[in-house]
């Protein structure tokens, strides 16, 4: 191949990785203000953290977090509205700047995405009939268990459960849709989800039948964004301190944070 027409090429090639190496390095911060808009991921149908009220308007703790953070920013807000299992693959494929949706930290999901300190929490917990008896994991061997793929839930009970019956469904929504349908009776999922499917199954409640544990919540963002992670952590504990996201909280979920939360990692 001539010489000239090599150098044509490489020139090309170089030109293409410039390009492709400043899409990768584009400051998210940057590109929010310029455009004038965030785009946060939320996934709807979780009880008391995002969801629809009667006026069919998104609400919930969660949301409220979202369009405070927008306001803040001075930009408009778009909600994007996803499911449990797109909130990491969002942030990754540039879906949207951020998640704002009931997103544990976890190290697993740290290999993928960066987070803000926590904002809030949640209980992960197994719950089922009154006349069930279960304690601890191990009783759920045999058992069918309904959770919500992609969660904190799904990878415990996959973890610790081997004997159950894991049945897994897309979203918390039709997690719920399926306990009050008597698809599955035994369900490993958050308090507030318990709480949501209680106030629909009132004759026959269910039980929490015991704690797997406390999960810390972080707004997800794309890896290595860390002028938009320290906007986020200054403005995660400013909006604590002033106690803002506490009240957010115990609007929606009639409980505390806990004082130390911001120094979590």
């Amino acid at each position: 191949m001539p010489t000239k027409m090599i150098s044509k090429l490489a020139l090309i090639a170089g030109a293409g990785l410039l390009a492709f190496a400043s899409v990768a390095n584009a400051d998210v911060l940057e590109n929010i203000k310029k455009a004038g808009k965030v785009r946060i991921a939320v996934a709807m149908g979780i009880p008391e953290y995002s969801f629809v009220d009667e006026n069919l308007k998104p609400t919930g703790s969660d949301v409220e977090t979202a369009r405070l953070i927008a306001k803040d920013l001075g930009v408009e807000l778009e909600l994007v509205e996803i499911t449990n299992a797109a909130r990491v693959p969002s942030v990754q494929t540039g879906k949207a700047d951020m998640v704002v949706s009931s997103l544990g930290i976890t190290e697993e999901r740290k290999k993928a995405i960066d987070y803000s300190v926590p904002y809030a929490t949640l209980a992960l917990v197994v719950a089922g009939p009154a006349d069930v008896a279960i304690k601890d994991y191990a009783d759920l061997d045999g058992k069918r268990i309904g959770v919500t793929r992609a969660t904190t839930n799904d990878q415990d009970i996959t973890a610790k459960a081997k004997g159950a019956d894991i049945v897994r469904f897309e979203d918390d929504a039709t997690l719920i849709t399926s306990v009050v349908s008597g698809q599955v009776d035994i369900l490993s999922s958050q308090s507030a989800v318990i709480n949501g499917i209680n106030k629909k199954m009132t004759a026959n409640p269910l039980q929490v039948k015991f704690t797997q544990k406390e999960t810390n919540l972080g707004i997800g963002i794309p890896k290595g964004e860390t002028a938009l992670k320290g906007w986020l952590d200054g403005w995660v504990k400013t909006n604590f301190e002033n106690k803002v996201l506490r009240d957010i909280y115990r609007k929606y979920h009639n409980a505390e944070l806990p004082d130390d939360l911001t120094s979590r990692q």
